[in-house]
C-alpha cells in the first residue's frame, strides 16, 4: 500500500500538536501520514517563529515554500486556521462579509485559499469557526483535566445548547467564541491550551468532533477519500 502523505500548515501550536498528536494516529492505519507545521510569522538572525496572527501574504509565503520544498515528493496540502483569526487580507474575505450562512461563508473562503494557492494537491480547510469548537462538541472531556469544573462545563453544554446543539455554530465574537466560552468558565484553560485542548478532542476517537461538527466531519472524509484515489488510480 501507497503511502499517502498530507502536510497541514496549522495556524498555531495547538493545532499543531492535534494533527500530530490526533490526526496522524487517526490516518496512520489508513496508510496516510500527517505532518503538521505552524506558519512562519516573523524571523530574526537566530531564530524563526511559527504560530499566531495570520497574516495572509505570511502565510501564502509559508505555504508556498513548504511546497517548493517536497517538490520531489508531491505530498498533498492542507490547512488548519480558525474562521476567528483570518487577517481582512484573506483572498476573498471582504466579499465572504456578504454571506450570512456560516458554512457557505466557510467554503467560498476555503475556495478563494485554493485558487489563490494553485497548488492541485491542496484541500484547504479552515475551522467553523475556532478549534475549540471540537472540544465544545464533547465538554464532558474536559473532566479529565478539570474534574473539578462539573458546573462549568453543564454551563458550556448550555452554550451549545443555544446553537441548536452545533458547536461550529459558536460564533467568532471576541467574547462569544468558543476560546473565550471555555476561559470565561475555565481560567485555567487559557495556559494549557496546548497540552491540553490539543488532545482532547481525540480521547474518544474524534466521534464526538465528527457527530456534531460537520464542517470537520467533512474535511476529515476528503483525506479518508486520497486512499480511495490512490487505490483507483485517480
Amino acid at each position: 500500500m501507497n503511502v499517502i502523505r498530507v502536510n497541514i500548515v496549522a495556524e498555531g501550536q495547538t493545532e499543531m500538536e492535534f494533527c500530530r498528536q490526533v490526526l496522524n494516529p487517526h490516518f496512520n492505519p489508513k496508510g496516510i501520514f500527517i505532518e503538521s507545521r505552524c506558519v512562519k510569522t516573523s524571523r530574526n538572525r537566530h531564530k524563526i517563529f511559527r504560530g499566531g496572527s495570520l497574516d495572509y501574504q505570511r502565510v501564502k509565503a509559508d505555504i508556498m515554500r513548504w511546497i517548493k520544498e517536497e517538490k520531489s515528493g508531491e505530498p498533498y496540502f492542507s490547512t488548519m486556521f480558525d474562521l476567528y483569526a483570518l487577517s481582512d487580507d484573506f483572498p476573498g474575505f471582504q466579499q465572504a462579509q456578504h454571506i450570512t450562512d456560516p458554512y457557505q461563508k466557510v467554503a467560498f473562503l476555503e475556495n478563494a485559499l485554493k485558487q489563490d494557492l494553485g497548488y492541485r494537491k491542496f484541500i484547504p480547510y479552515i475551522q467553523l469557526h475556532e478549534f475549540e469548537s471540537l472540544l465544545l462538541a464533547n465538554p464532558d472531556s474536559l473532566l479529565l483535566e478539570y474534574p473539578d469544573k462539573r458546573d462549568a462545563i453543564e454551563q458550556l453544554k448550555a452554550v451549545v445548547a443555544q446553537y441548536e446543539g452545533n458547536p461550529e455554530l459558536v460564533n467568532e465574537g471576541k467574547e462569544t467564541a468558543p476560546s473565550k466560552h471555555i476561559i470565561r468558565l475555565i481560567p485555567e484553560y487559557e495556559g494549557n491550551k496546548v497540552s491540553v485542548g490539543a488532545i482532547l478532542p481525540g480521547i474518544d476517537y474524534l466521534e464526538a468532533a465528527q457527530k456534531y461538527c460537520q464542517h470537520f466531519r467533512e474535511w476529515l472524509s476528503q483525506i479518508e477519500q486520497l486512499r480511495f484515489h490512490a487505490t483507483a488510480g485517480l
